[in-house]
């Protein structure tokens, strides 16, 4: 039995409507009208053969001439909500793709680990070469704040010199590249935090695909 609510909303609708029987022999040649259904914002379902304006977006059925359902129209998605659809569309052929490429490039979990350690160790020779980098600047800074306290502002003999220009230069130049390397020092950690996360990942899907794919031969 219908709600009194949903009853009266679709007997507003059917009062224009002519039963088919009273259409007689030209009802074959006339097109059956689609019937909507929507909900308003009080909860009343309505029923019509068009949607008003205001509830044109929202979500809605289509009813045959039985009143069954025969298609369903979603409500119209904002921009975020068709952004975030695409991002997830673009996720999901990323993953797609990277799958098929684990599958087609390694035979065993032994491979993808070989490949890791191969990256790691690339990975620990550059840092080294940055470390041995930042630890030459670290004493080129030394040497070059010692000549620095020989001259004024930094010196207290009445008798100091002003620091040279190139003197001043090379502490600023220095005391730069030695900010730059240090950065690029604590990137290279990161970096291979990243990396390990990434392999261990990888590894952790491929046996998910194995395991799927010996499943499915089974």
């Amino acid at each position: 039995m219908l709600e009194p609510r949903v009853a009266l909303a679709l007997f507003g609708v059917l009062a224009g409507f002519v039963p088919v029987g009273a259409l007689g022999a030209s009802s074959s040649t006339t097109k059956s009208t689609e019937t909507y259904k929507w909900t308003d914002e009080q909860g009343v379902v309505h029923y019509g053969d068009s949607v008003p304006p205001q509830y044109a977006k929202q979500d809605r059925s289509v009813l045959n001439s039985h009143g069954i359902e025969v298609r369903h129209l979603d409500a119209q998605k904002t921009p975020e909500q068709l952004a975030a659809d695409e991002r997830a569309r673009q996720e999901l052929i990323r993953q797609k793709q990277h799958d098929s490429f684990l599958m087609t490039t390694y035979t065993s979990v032994k491979d993808i680990e070989a490949l890791r350690d191969v990256r790691l160790d690339q990975l620990a020779g550059q840092k080294l070469a940055a470390q041995q980098f930042v630890d030459s600047l670290h004493s080129r800074l030394s040497s070059l704040q010692a000549r620095a306290m020989t001259f004024k502002p930094y010196s207290t003999r009445a008798d100091a010199r002003r620091m040279p220009d190139d003197l001043a230069e090379d502490l600023v130049r220095t005391l730069s590249d030695l900010r730059t390397q240090s950065n690029a020092l604590a990137q290279k950690s990161e970096e291979e935090s990243n990396l390990r996360a990434q392999f261990q990942t990888d590894i952790e899907r491929y046996r998910e695909l194995h395991a799927a794919q010996v499943q499915a031969q089974r």
